[in-house]
């Protein structure tokens, strides 16, 4: 819908008609007042009637162009609903070096446990319409490869672009839950919550978990932990195939500890069914922002008039000067 910000200006439009009212110039007096022309160049170069008219008509556009641009137009866009309640999610991706191991499977193929993260989260990362995601990457020590945004795209993306062993072989999840809470310190009014997934201990960081685990209570975080790795999982050995466990070192019980306290949860991700499974609880747990607010977006449109003011005063202002050039050449 198309309005004007300043509709009052619009009144200005019949005032180059004051001009008739004034006093016509008799002979031998000069006039009381002097009126600029815009079609003066062209009124005294032209001698012809149509040309008066064409410049008249020009500056009529002009002026009531450069009016249109003053009232600053606008236009209304359709209704657009916006996130009534937003929080702040962020993933923590363990990188390690044991993340390579391939005991988990997609689409019926073998993949390492990183991959089958890859698959199953950028679904999850899609849906979450209305939050703003976040992501660490974290092995040696944690960086922050994306921060919180509503650009879920480049979230995924950063995500799937995530390599084992880019940060190193050992896990550091205590400087991963703090590197998350000092991210959320400028976020005073939302849902703080961290989703970590790992599969296996803390051995490395300038954070231990316990501390880490502190922090966050203190800081009103959220922390879902997610444990990755199959329970049973073939080898060849010399003495042919054995099974063994290929998350024997996972801590679950530092997990559950740092999930409960903080009034989160701990899920075991077996497979890439658990792993969905356990997404679309933290759907339940941690609901999308509900699209109860809206805004309807403004979008200037003065600088349309605005340059067809400033075109034709331009072309009203160059005609005469190249009618007088072609006059001088016409009588050399």
């Amino acid at each position: 819908m198309l309005e004007f910000e300043w509709m009052w200006v619009l009144f200005l439009l019949p005032l180059p008609l004051l001009a008739l009212l004034l006093p016509s110039k008799k002979q031998g007096q000069e006039a009381a007042l002097r009126v600029p022309s815009l079609t003066q160049g062209i009124e005294a170069k032209s001698q012809h009637k149509g040309t008066k008219k064409l410049g008249l008509l020009l500056a009529t556009i002009a002026w009531i162009a450069l009016i249109l641009a003053t009232a600053r137009p606008q236009w209304l866009g359709e209704p657009v609903s916006i996130p009534a309640e937003g929080r702040d999610l962020m993933i923590a991706v363990d990188l390690s070096g044991s993340m390579k191991i391939d005991d988990m499977q997609v689409n019926g193929r073998q993949v390492d446990r990183l991959k089958m993260i890859k698959y199953v989260l950028s679904d999850f990362i899609k849906r979450r319409v209305g939050d703003r995601l976040g992501l660490i990457l974290f092995a040696d020590t944690a960086y922050l490869q994306a921060p919180l945004t509503y650009d879920r795209e480049t979230v995924e993306q950063l995500l799937n672009e995530s390599l084992i062993g880019l940060v190193g072989e050992q896990t550091a999840i205590g400087d991963a839950i703090g590197l998350a809470i000092k991210r959320f310190e400028t976020r005073k009014e939302s849902n703080k919550v961290l989703i970590l997934l790992t599969d296996g201990q803390n051995t490395a960081g300038n954070i231990t978990p316990e501390q880490a685990n502190e922090l966050a209570v203190n800081n009103g975080v959220t922390i879902y932990t997610i444990g990755v790795g199959a329970d049973k999982m073939l080898v060849q050995s010399f003495f042919g195939n054995r099974q063994v466990n290929p998350s024997q070192d996972l801590d679950e019980g530092m997990l559950t500890d740092i999930a409960t306290s903080t009034g989160g949860q701990y899920f075991r991700a077996r497979d890439a069914e658990s792993l969905k499974q356990i997404y679309a609880t933290l759907d339940e747990l941690e609901p999308i922002a509900r699209e109860s607010k809206q805004m309807r977006p403004l979008q200037a449109l003065y600088y349309y008039p605005l340059g067809l003011a400033l075109l034709i005063t331009f072309l009203m202002g160059l005609v005469p000067l190249i009618k007088q050039f072609w006059l001088k050449e016409a009588t050399k």
